[in-house]
C-alpha cells in the first residue's frame, strides 16, 4: 500500500511544458523546495534520474545563500549580454533562436486556422453543469446547442451568472478533461467550470503564470528553459543561462517588472498540435526540449502554447490571457540540477506566485507567515522532537520527546484494534526479490526500493506490507469462518526515495505506518468500508481534522475483468452513499485515477491552516490474492459461491502472471483492502505539530506538566509531586534550578506544557497545587488552587477522554 507517498506526474494541468517530477504529498511546509524530475534522463547521461537537491535565496532572506557547487557551462546555452556572475540586463533584442521559432509556430498556426475553416460545424448537443451554489444545492443542467469545432465552453460563460463566470479559470469536459476556454468543442458533451478556488482550477492558474515568468526570463537572460510547473504554493521555472550566470535577488524587480506588462498586454494563450519533426525544428536549439521531445513524446507529436513572445513545448490548458494575473511576485530562486542528476547541467529556478485578485496574495503572504511559524522542522528542533543526520539520510532520529508523542499514537490505534476486531502481527523486514516478483511489486516499484545481494540471492527491504501479509494468510487453510480477517502491522518500511524529494518527516525513506489488510468476501466489502469510515470519523474527529472522500475508479491501464472492476466500483459507491445519508459528507467521483489493481477511496484532511493532505487510503485489490492463489473454504453450499472472475490478460507486459486458475469448488478467492488511516506515522506527526502549532493535547503530550517552587523550601514539595504524577504515567517535570519563579514559569510556557504547577508554602501545607493552563489566558497571572489529589483526577480524566481542549 503506497500511503508513504504518491508520485506527481505531469498531465493535462502540468503539461510537458511542466516537465513530469515528483514533489512532496501533502507538503505540510508551504516553504519547501520541490525536486527537479523523477524517471528522465538527461540527453548526454544513461544515468537514471532522481529529483535533486536546490540551494535557494528566499524572499525573506536579506542575502542570497551560497551555492555549494559552481554552475556548470550548459553548452547548449545561447550567450547572455551580461557577464558571468553579475544580474543581466534585459537584451535590446530577442536572439536569433526564439525569432525563428515563434515564425515557425505563426506559420504551423496559419497553416493550421486554414484547415479549420475547411471543417463541416455539424450542430451538437452540450450540457452546462454548473455545481451547486453558496448553499451546497446543485445547481439544474443548462441544454445548450453548439457547433462542433466553433463553439467554445468560453463563449457558454455570457450565459452564466457572474458569480460562477467572474471565477472560471478552465472548463471540463464529460467530468474528466480540462479543456482550455477557448478551445472549440469536437463532440457533444458535458461542460462544466473549474474555478481558482477549486485545487484543479489554482494549478492551472499557476501554470499560466509559470509560462509568463519563462516570457519574462526569455526576455531578460537570453536562456534556454528546462520546464515551469505548478507545485504547492505557486509554481516554478528552470532555466540554463550563458556563461554559468546565475540569478541573484536583484534580478527580481526587473522580471516582475516584465510580467507586469505582459499582464497588461493580455496575451492570449494560443493552442497548436504539432507534429514531432516540426517540434524538432522549432526546439532544436534545445537540448531540454530535446529531451522531451525524443523520450516523452508520443509518435503523433503534442501541443505547444504561445503567450506573447514564449512559444512552449505543453499539454496545457490555460487561462485565456495573462491579463487574468491581476498579482505577480517572486519568492525565492536556486540552484538545481537538469532530472535532478548531479552529474548533469545545473540549471537556475526561480520560484513565483500569482493570483486573480490583489487581496488574495495579501492573503497568501499571511498564511505563508503563520505556516513558517508552524513549519514542523523549527518545531521539531525548538521541542527536541527529533532531528536528521547526514549519516542516513532521510531516517529519522526520534528522540524521547518525539517518541512519546509516536508510542501515544500507536497506543490509542492499539486500543481501537482491539475494539474493532483486529489483529496484530508482525512480519519480516526483507524478502527475496521472487516476492516481489510475484507480487507484481517489482515491475513497478523496484526503483523505489533498496535491493542488496546476500549468499548470491537478491533481496529487497519491504516498502510495503501486502505481500508479506499474503504470505501469511495463505501459510494454511482458511476458513470462511476467519473472515473478515483484519491484518494489522506497525512493521517498519523503506523507501527508496531520491534525496533531493526528503522533506523533514513529510518525505522519509525509513518509516512506519499503520497499515492493515482485510482479507474478505464480496458480500463483506461495504460493511468493511463502512466500518472504515466510522474508524476514519473517530481518528480525526479526535484531532480536529476534517477530511474529504473522493472515490478513483479504472484507470486507463489495469488488471484484471471489467465485470470485476464494476462490481468492485459499485460496492464502494455503495458504501460511499450510505455513509453520507448518516451524514458523513458528500463525496467525489475521480474517474480514471484508480490503482492499475483496484478502485480506491482517496481521503484528504484539512488542518488548521485549511491545507490539504492524504495520509489515509482505502483500496480494493482482486490481484495480489490471484497472484497469491489465495483461497478460503466456503460454507457447506459452496456450489452457490460467486466466485470473482479472474483475470484475463489485462496486465502490463511484465506483470506478475494475469491469468490464474479458478479456485475448485468449495473454495472462493478473498478479496483484500488496503487501508490506512493515519498513514506514515512520521508525515502524520508533521502535520499533528504544524496542526497544533506544537501546542499538543494533553494525552499526546511530552511535557504534559511543569512543577515550579515558590522558594527553595519547598523543593521537597516539588519532588513528590512529580513522583505522584509520574506514578501515573505522566510526563511531569519540576525546575528547581536558580532561576526566578518568574523566568522558569516563562520556560515552561515557551516550551508548551499543558499545566505549570506553582507551589509555595500554602500549597504544600495544604497539599494542595496552584495550576496555569497553557490555554487559558485567565491563569496565567495567578492560577487555580486545587488539592493534589483531585488535580491527578482530573488530569487522568483529561488524558483517558484524548480531549482535545486543554482544560481540567
Amino acid at each position: 500500500m503506497d500511503s508513504q507517498r504518491k508520485a506527481s506526474i505531469s498531465d493535462g494541468v502540468g503539461g510537458l511544458g511542466s516537465l513530469p517530477h515528483r514533489q512532496p504529498v501533502n507538503n505540510v511546509t508551504p516553504s519547501s523546495s520541490e525536486p527537479v524530475s523523477e524517471g528522465l534522463k538527461g540527453p548526454q547521461s544513461p544515468k537514471s534520474a532522481k529529483p535533486g537537491h536546490t540551494k535557494s535565496s528566499s524572499m525573506s532572506s536579506a542575502k542570497q545563500e551560497p551555492q555549494k557547487q559552481q554552475p556548470k557551462k550548459s553548452d547548449g546555452a545561447p550567450k547572455a549580454a551580461a557577464a558571468p556572475g553579475k544580474s543581466s540586463q534585459a537584451p535590446v533584442e530577442l536572439p536569433d533562436f526564439i525569432v525563428q521559432r515563434n515564425q515557425l509556430f505563426d506559420e504551423l498556426k496559419k497553416k493550421h486556422d486554414a484547415e479549420m475553416l475547411q471543417k463541416p460545424r455539424p450542430e451538437i448537443d452540450a450540457i452546462l453543469d454548473l455545481g451547486r451554489d453558496k448553499d451546497g444545492v446543485l445547481r439544474p443542467p443548462m441544454p445548450f446547442k453548439a457547433k462542433a469545432w466553433e463553439s467554445t465552453p468560453g463563449s457558454f460563460l455570457r450565459y452564466v451568472d457572474k458569480e460562477i463566470s467572474s471565477d472560471v479559470v478552465v472548463a471540463k469536459v464529460n467530468g474528466k478533461e480540462l479543456w482550455d476556454l477557448d478551445r472549440p468543442l469536437e463532440y457533444g458533451c458535458r461542460v462544466s467550470y473549474v474555478p481558482f478556488t477549486s485545487p484543479e482550477g489554482r494549478n492551472v492558474f499557476w501554470h499560466s503564470s509559470a509560462h509568463v515568468l519563462g516570457e519574462a526570463a526569455e526576455c531578460q537572460y537570453n536562456c534556454l528553459l528546462s520546464h515551469g510547473p505548478p507545485v504547492e504554493q505557486g509554481f516554478f521555472y528552470d532555466m540554463a543561462i550563458a556563461d554559468g550566470q546565475v540569478v541573484k535577488e536583484t534580478d527580481w524587480a526587473p522580471l516582475e517588472s516584465k510580467a507586469s506588462k505582459f499582464f497588461k498586454e493580455k496575451q492570449p494563450f494560443e493552442r497548436l498540435h504539432v507534429s514531432i519533426p516540426d517540434l524538432k525544428r522549432m526546439f532544436g536549439y534545445s537540448k531540454y526540449k530535446m529531451y522531451y521531445i525524443d523520450n516523452l513524446l508520443p509518435p503523433e507529436g503534442s501541443t505547444v502554447y504561445r503567450c506573447g513572445s514564449l512559444v512552449d513545448l505543453c499539454l496545457g490548458p490555460h487561462i485565456q490571457n495573462t491579463g487574468k494575473i491581476k498579482t505577480f511576485q517572486i519568492m525565492k530562486n536556486s540552484s538545481c540540477y537538469f532530472r535532478g542528476d548531479k552529474d548533469d547541467d545545473t540549471l537556475q529556478r526561480i520560484y513565483g506566485v500569482a493570483f486573480p485578485d490583489k487581496k488574495l496574495m495579501a492573503e497568501h503572504k499571511k498564511f505563508l507567515e503563520e505556516a513558517a511559524k508552524r513549519d514542523h522542522r523549527k518545531i521539531g528542533t525548538d521541542q527536541e522532537l527529533f532531528f536528521f543526520d547526514e549519516i542516513s539520510p532521510g531516517c529519522v532520529f526520534l528522540l524521547p520527546h518525539g517518541t512519546i508523542i509516536f508510542n501515544a499514537l500507536q497506543k490509542m490505534l492499539r486500543q481501537e484494534y482491539h475494539k474493532r476486531g483486529y489483529q496484530e502481527v508482525q512480519s519480516p523486514n526483507m524478502y527475496d526479490v521472487e516476492l516481489w516478483k510475484k507480487s507484481g511489486h517489482w515491475q513497478h516499484y523496484q526503483d523505489d526500493m533498496f535491493s542488496l545481494e546476500v549468499e548470491k540471492r537478491k533481496w529487497a527491504l519491504k516498502p510495503m506490507n501486502c505481500p508479506g501479509h499474503c504470505v501469511m494468510f495463505g501459510h494454511r487453510e482458511r476458513s470462511y469462518r476467519e473472515l473478515p480477517l483484519r491484518m494489522a502491522d506497525f512493521g517498519v518500511l523503506h523507501r527508496n526515495e531520491a534525496s533531493g524529494a526528503l522533506n523533514g518527516l513529510t518525505r522519509v525513506r525509513k518509516f512506519q505506518q499503520d497499515d492493515t489488510h482485510i482479507f474478505c468476501t464480496q458480500e463483506q466489502i461495504t460493511q468493511e468500508i463502512e466500518g472504515l469510515f466510522d474508524f476514519l470519523k473517530y481518528v480525526y474527529s479526535m484531532f480536529g481534522l476534517g477530511f474529504k472522500l473522493k472515490l478513483s475508479t479504472r484507470p486507463e491501464k489495469f488488471m484484471g475483468d471489467i465485470e470485476t472492476w464494476d462490481m468492485a466500483e459499485s460496492k464502494l459507491k455503495e458504501a460511499l452513499d450510505n455513509f453520507a445519508t448518516k451524514g458523513g459528507g458528500q463525496w467525489e467521483l475521480n474517474e480514471g485515477d484508480g490503482a492499475f489493481y483496484g478502485p480506491k477511496i482517496d481521503i484528504t484532511m484539512s488542518d488548521a491552516l485549511k491545507r490539504d493532505h492524504q495520509c489515509a487510503t482505502i483500496q480494493l485489490d482482486f490481484q495480489l490474492p490471484q497472484n497469491f492463489q489465495l483461497e478460503y473454504q466456503t460454507s457447506e453450499q459452496a456450489g452457490k459461491a460467486d466466485p470473482l472472475p479472474e483475470s484475463k490478460g489485462h496486465a502490463e507486459e511484465g506483470d506478475a502472471k494475469a491469468k490464474h486458475k479458478a479456485p475448485a469448488p468449495g473454495r472462493a478467492r478473498p478479496v483484500m483492502i488496503h487501508r490506512a488511516i493515519v498513514g506514515s506515522f512520521e508525515r502524520f506527526m508533521a502535520v499533528l505539530t504544524e496542526h497544533f502549532a506544537g501546542k499538543w493535547p494533553f494525552w499526546l503530550s511530552p511535557r504534559q506538566v511543569l512543577v515550579v517552587p515558590v522558594m527553595p523550601a519547598v523543593n521537597d514539595y516539588v519532588e513528590e509531586v512529580q513522583q505522584l504524577l509520574r506514578a501515573n504515567k505522566m510526563h511531569a517535570d519540576i525546575d528547581i534550578s536558580g532561576n526566578t519563579m518568574q523566568k522558569k514559569i516563562l520556560l515552561g510556557q515557551q516550551r508548551q506544557y499543558n499545566f505549570i504547577f506553582v507551589v509555595g508554602a500554602q500549597e504544600k501545607e495544604s497539599r494542595s497545587v496552584n495550576i496555569r493552563n497553557r490555554d487559558d489566558p485567565k491563569t496565567q497571572s495567578k492560577g487555580e488552587l486545587i488539592p493534589l489529589d483531585d488535580a491527578v483526577q482530573k488530569l487522568k480524566a483529561l488524558r483517558k477522554e484524548r480531549r482535545i481542549v486543554n482544560a481540567l
